[in-house]
């Protein structure tokens, strides 16, 4: 699976890129057909602690499954988009296995 990441209003060191990209590469476990996978990594100009913004946007063939995540910290939004996107990977491949079966 292919793995795009852009970071936004910002640069992201090799470490952070390898971080997301070996994340993002485990849920191919859940679903075998992911076509490519674009992560968005934007820093917004607020006061706010949680001025992290992860996006996650997952191709499948027939649909595209996307998460945005705010958070204190890239690696804290990006477990948890992907924690989410395994749970609708998995919806995801059991709809089409029940639309299959039916």
């Amino acid at each position: 699976m292919k793995v795009f990441t852009q970071s936004v209003n910002f640069n992201a060191d090799k470490e952070l890129i390898i971080f997301v990209e070996e994340k993002v590469a485990t849920l191919e476990k859940f679903h075998d057909k992911i076509v490519d996978a674009e992560v968005f990594l934007k820093v917004q100009n607020t006061s706010d602690k949680e001025n992290k913004v992860t996006e996650i946007k997952i191709n499948i063939p027939g649909s595209e499954l996307i998460v945005k995540r705010e958070t204190k910290s890239f690696e804290e939004g990006v477990s948890s988009a992907v924690d989410n996107l395994k749970r609708q990977l998995k919806k995801s491949k059991e709809k089409h296995r029940d639309s299959l079966i039916s």
